[in-house]
C-alpha cells in the first residue's frame, strides 16, 4: 500500500524499480541488502511480496538473494559482508580468496569490521571488530575487502596452525598476488602478536633470504633426529662452472637441494635442472627439500633423507 499521501504506484514505476533492483544485485554476486532495497524504492510490501512469491529469499538479517537460483561464492562473501553493515570488509584468508587465490578454501568467512560498529551474528560468517582497520588497508575495487598484503599477514596470524599460516603466506606470494617485499612492510605495523616471529621468518624466506636460514633449520633437525650433520655449500666442479650443492653427505653421495620460494619462478627452472642432472650423473642421490616443506612436513621428508642415506650405508639405527 502506498503512504499517506502517496499515489498509487504504476506498473512502469515498478518495473523501473525492480530494474535498478537486478543491476545492484548483479554487481553483488545476485544479493542485495534490506538498506539498499530501501535506498531503491522498495516498500516494506513488496518485499513481503517478493519473499512470500519466493521470487526472493533471505540470506541473512540483513540481506536478501535477490534470484531463485543458487547462491555462488562471490553472493555468499557479499552477503556477509552487507550483514556487516557499510563499514565491514572481507580480510584475512576470506579477502585473499575474493581477490583471487586459489586451490584454498575456508569454511567459515571473515569480516572486520572498525571499533564500534556492531557485530551481528550469522551463520559461516565470523564478523569482528579490530583496531588495526584503515582505509588504506582496503582494496581499491570489487567487493570491500583488505589489499593482498595486509590480507596475507592477517590470515597468517589468524591461521589455526603454523603450516596453515605458512601455506598462506607462500600461496600468496606464488600467484603473484602481492610481493614478499610488500609483506615485509606490512609485517612491520605489527607490533605484537604470538606468531609474529614465524611470519617475519617465512616473509624473510619469501626474500630471498632461504639459503643460509634454510640450511641452518636442517642442520639443526639433522641434530635433532640423530642424522649425521652434511656439508654445506659443497662445491662441485661441471662443464659450464662451479655448482653449489646446498648440504651432502659427501661419504655416502647423498645430495639435499632446499628450495624457497625463488625456485619456483622460471629464471631458476633451467639452472637448478641443469645442477640437479649433473650431480645425479654423478652417481649421488638427489632429494629436493621446498623449505615449507621443512616448515610443514619435515617428518615426511626426512624419512625419505634416512631411507637415501640407509641405502648408501650410513649406519643408521644400527648400534
Amino acid at each position: 500500500m502506498p503512504g499517506r499521501g502517496q499515489a498509487p504506484r504504476s506498473r512502469e514505476e515498478r518495473d523501473q524499480r525492480r530494474t535498478a533492483v537486478r543491476v545492484v544485485g548483479d554487481a553483488q554476486g545476485g544479493v542485495v541488502s534490506r538498506d539498499q532495497l530501501r535506498g531503491l524504492g522498495i516498500t516494506c510490501g513488496e518485499l513481503g511480496a517478493h519473499l512470500t512469491g519466493g521470487r526472493w529469499r533471505p540470506v541473512h538479517t540483513q540481506s536478501i538473494a535477490v534470484h531463485t537460483g543458487p547462491l555462488a561464492k562471490e553472493g555468499r562473501m557479499w552477503a556477509a559482508v552487507l550483514e556487516s553493515g557499510d563499514r565491514g570488509c572481507l580480510d584475512g584468508a576470506s579477502a585473499l580468496i575474493a581477490g583471487g587465490l586459489e586451490h584454498y578454501t575456508e569454511d567459515v568467512i571473515r569480516v572486520s569490521v572498525p571499533r564500534g560498529v556492531l557485530a551481528r551474528k550469522a551463520a559461516g560468517v565470523d564478523i569482528r571488530q579490530t583496531r588495526r582497520l584503515l582505509t588504506t588497508d582496503l582494496a581499491p575495487s570489487g567487493i570491500p575487502r583488505t589489499r593482498p598484503e595486509v590480507a596475507g599477514v592477517r590470515a597468517a596470524l589468524w591461521a589455526r596452525s603454523d603450516k596453515q599460516a605458512t601455506l598462506l603466506l607462500t600461496m600468496t606470494v606464488q600467484q603473484r598476488m602481492t610481493t614478499a617485499d610488500r609483506f615485509g612492510a606490512h609485517v612491520l605495523t605489527v607490533k605484537r602478536d604470538r606468531r609474529r616471529l614465524l611470519v617475519t621468518t617465512v616473509i624473510t624466506d619469501l626474500l630471498g633470504g632461504v639459503r643460509s636460514l634454510g640450511e641452518h633449520e636442517f642442520a639443526q633437525e639433522c641434530r635433532r633426529r640423530g642424522v649425521p650433520e652434511p656439508s654445506r655449500q659443497v662445491v662441485r666442479q661441471g662443464r659450464d662452472g662451479r655448482w653449489y650443492l646446498d648440504v651432502c653427505w659427501e661419504e655416502w653421495g647423498v645430495v639435499v637441494e632446499i628450495d624457497g620460494i625463488h625456485h619456483e619462478w622460471a629464471t631458476n627452472v633451467v639452472a637448478d635442472a641443469l645442477r640437479h642432472n649433473a650431480v645425479t650423473l654423478d652417481r649421488a642421490i638427489v632429494l629436493r627439500l621446498p623449505l615449507v616443506g621443512l616448515r610443514t612436513a619435515a617428518d615426511d621428508f626426512f624419512a625419505q633423507i634416512i631411507d637415501a642415506l640407509v641405502s648408501r650405508g650410513c649406519p643408521l639405527g644400527t648400534s
